[in-house]
């Protein structure tokens, strides 16, 4: 029982699931995931999976302040660029791409400020969201470096 609600106990199930109710042959090509399984005794795969048990709590601590920074960076630089580009920045979900771009350091160029406020605003999220993205990019370094140096 604990196996079918396991990550790959779901993974097989969904695998499956195509070949046993008969569904088009498109969506067949789910069963690839089984060869994923493959991989579960992998010593690579266990390094990975003990690096982030390891970091669990600090990663979803910092999932969620990416989350809610996200939110705040949409909903300012439509306060700042929605009375200027109304077309770009049309409402709070328009801006999240804008912010989505910018808090992962894309940056495509589609949409921009133009106005000083945004433009400040901006710089500000940029500084933030490199802070929120280098610590659990340095957090990941670590755990793996701890169980590098435990297998020695």
């Amino acid at each position: 029982m604990k196996y079918i609600f396991s990550f790959w106990g779901i993974l097989d199930s969904v695998a499956l699931i195509p070949y046993y109710f008969g569904l088009p042959a498109d969506l067949r090509e789910i069963r690839v995931l089984r060869f994923i399984s493959k991989f579960k005794y992998d010593p690579a795969i266990v390094n990975i999976e003990k690096a982030f048990n390891d970091i669990k709590k600090e990663l979803i601590i910092f999932s969620i302040l990416t989350v809610f920074l996200l939110y705040v960076a949409a909903v300012g630089i439509y306060h700042f660029e929605n009375p200027a580009q109304p077309e770009n920045f049309a409402d709070i979900f328009h801006s999240m791409w804008w912010a989505v771009a910018t808090l992962t350091t894309v940056c495509y160029g589609d949409i921009y400020p133009i106005t000083v406020g945004g433009k400040i605003f901006s710089s500000i999220i940029v500084f933030i969201s490199l802070g929120v993205v280098a610590v659990p990019a340095g957090l990941i370094a670590s755990a793996f470096s701890g169980i590098f140096k435990n297998k020695e």
